[in-house]
């Protein structure tokens, strides 16, 4: 029995799981705050209930994903990505056009009262094909060249474009910017040289200057306009700029947030203690719950934990020996800590408003799932590197 108890211990990363679990508590706390306090809302229990759902069924994915054969993993991978974008394909024909009208993006089915957000579970099909498509790169092509890796960035772009033109048509720039950032990592972490990478970072950075200098003048609005951009868009960069230039107009939602995380101050109000109103104060702007209730201390336990999480992943990293799972790994990473640094960025003012979910906090099944898929991948790399598995090669 002991020694059965042990095998099982060597599978399982606490360093991982115990952070996840104390997210997902303070996700539960955070979500019930957040609807009591809204007059909108008719059944708290039962949205509880369903929020409680969705975290039970990601701990048995994680579970599920743990009996995997990595070699199955490899083989589906195609195959995952295949069926991603044919379910994003369908999604631009049966939107939900509620959510549509109210959010501006085309990005939700609708069954019943659920609501289900493909995009997030592409994310992990995203991931396992660049891991996929960097690894057989290196396999073909063990002596790197400059060729070849402008090869490999080129497969991986390729990868990106149908992701890219689907999310487009769905008007919803804040998760392409998530698969952007994804993107970024792998391409970073695949062993292409420097000599590309730094002139590719630094066009991006002469490209950001560019696009901020479009969107703060007049003439650069005009030609934004002509290419795509929204109104709503512009309004959330005004509410970034300036939160409080209109705070009863467009930058409401902004500057409620700033107010809510400052009344706070270093303890907080107390739980269930919220005397300011934020929209979508469950989903988005759920870490102003947080900041409003438990203070700054609070928020830096929530920071704290996400570090903890982000470090032991790394760790993984580095004691794998299986380069796909190395890979994923860094997509994982890279996902996580931009939804991370986004959400809490755009709380507080350091960054736009956009849509993005803190990860296992804020309300959405589809995000939660997505992020405890990310999870159980990681445990199953635990648990080959802990069997001693080289598995390096898996065509």
């Amino acid at each position: 029995m002991r020694s059965v108890k042990s095998s099982i211990d060597k599978q399982i990363d606490y360093g991982v799981l115990l952070p996840v679990f104390l997210l997902s508590i303070i996700g539960m706390v955070s979500y019930y705050v957040a609807l009591v306090h809204d007059d909108r809302v008719q059944n708290v229990t039962r949205l509880m209930i369903q929020q409680g759902m969705w975290y039970v069924l990601g701990g048995v994915v994680i579970f599920v994903i743990m009996q995997f054969s990595p070699k199955m993993i490899w083989r589906l991978t195609p195959i995952g990505y295949g069926v991603g974008l044919a379910v994003m394909t369908a999604l631009l024909f049966f939107y939900d056009t509620v959510l549509a009208d109210r959010t501006g993006s085309k990005n939700w089915f609708r069954f019943g009262s659920l609501t289900f957000q493909p995009a997030e579970l592409m994310k992990i099909a995203f991931i396992l094909m660049l891991a996929y498509i960097v690894t057989r790169h290196n396999v073909t092509y063990q002596k790197r060249t400059e060729k070849s890796d402008w090869l490999l960035i080129g497969k991986m772009i390729l990868a990106t474009i149908p992701v890219a033109l689907l999310l487009k048509l769905q008007d919803d720039f804040g998760t392409m910017l998530v698969f952007i950032a994804i993107l970024g990592g792998m391409v970073i972490m695949s062993g292409i040289s420097w000599k590309i990478i730094v002139p590719i970072v630094g066009t991006f950075f002469v490209l950001g200057v560019g696009v901020l200098f479009l969107v703060t003048t007049d003439g650069g609005r005009e030609f934004l306009y002509s290419v795509g951009f929204k109104s709503y868009q512009f309004a959330r960069i005004d509410s970034w700029i300036d939160p409080f230039h209109d705070p009863t107009g467009n930058s409401y939602q902004q500057a409620q947030a700033l107010k809510a995380i400052g009344s706070g101050g270093i303890f907080g109000k107390g739980f269930n203690q919220t005397e300011i109103f934020v929209p979508v104060r469950e989903s988005d702007m759920i870490f102003s719950v947080i900041a409003e209730n438990f203070g700054f201390i609070g928020s830096l336990f929530l920071i704290i934990l996400y570090f903890i999480l982000i470090y032991r992943m790394i760790r993984m990293c580095f004691d794998t020996n299986n380069e796909f799972f190395t890979y994923i790994a860094t997509g994982i990473i890279m996902m996580i800590l931009f939804h991370v640094f986004e959400n809490i960025g755009m709380n507080i003012g350091l960054l736009p408003l956009t849509g993005i979910p803190l990860p296992f906090v804020s309300q959405g099944g589809s995000a939660i799932l997505s992020n405890m898929i990310g999870v159980g991948l990681i445990m199953l790399m635990r648990y080959q590197y802990s069997s001693g598995k080289d598995l390096q090669s898996m065509n």
